[in-house]
C-alpha cells in the first residue's frame, strides 16, 4: 500500500536518496512533529540535553503527535517559510496589541510561548480565510 505526503500527496519514497535532487531524494519520507519538541523540553538532535519547556502542557493536546511527509514538503516548505518585511512588522503589532511584546527578556518565558500561539492562530486563520474565498469562487 502507497504511503502518501500529508500535504502534497505524492507517494513517498522509503528507498534511499534522501534529499539528493532526484524524484526519489524529493519523494523520501520523513516524520515531523506538528509541535516541536523543543517546546516540551526535548531535542531529537541533542539526545541527553534537557531544556526549560516551553509549555507545560501542549495547548493543541497532540505533544508528541507527528505525520510524514516527503522531503520538500518537510525540509523545504514547512522548515522554511517565507516572511516578508511587511509580514514582519504586521505580526509586530498584532505582538504589541496582545501584549506579548518585550523590551528586556524576562524570567520566564510566558511571552514567548503566547507568540508561538499567535503565530499559529495566524496561520491558521488565513488558511480558514483562503479556503473559504476558494468555495465562494466555485
Amino acid at each position: 500500500m502507497a504511503e502518501n505526503c500529508a500535504i502534497c500527496k505524492c507517494v513517498l519514497n522509503r528507498n534511499g536518496e534522501y534529499a539528493k535532487p532526484t524524484q526519489q531524494g524529493r519523494s523520501h519520507a520523513t516524520k515531523h512533529h506538528y509541535v516541536s519538541e523543543r517546546f516540551f523540553g526535548r531535542s531529537g538532535n541533542r539526545k541527553r540535553t534537557i531544556r526549560e519547556r516551553l509549555f507545560e502542557q501542549c495547548p493543541w493536546g497532540i505533544e508528541g503527535n507527528t505525520d510524514v511527509y516527503c522531503y520538500e514538503c518537510h525540509e523545504e516548505l514547512i522548515h522554511n517559510p517565507v516572511f516578508l518585511p511587511q509580514d514582519i512588522t504586521r505580526f509586530a503589532e498584532l505582538v504589541k496589541q496582545r501584549g506579548l511584546n518585550e523590551e528586556q527578556k524576562p524570567d520566564t518565558r510566558n511571552k514567548l510561548a503566547g507568540r508561538v500561539m499567535l503565530l499559529h492562530e495566524v496561520i491558521s486563520a488565513g488558511i480558514q480565510a483562503l479556503l473559504r474565498d476558494n468555495d465562494r469562487s466555485v
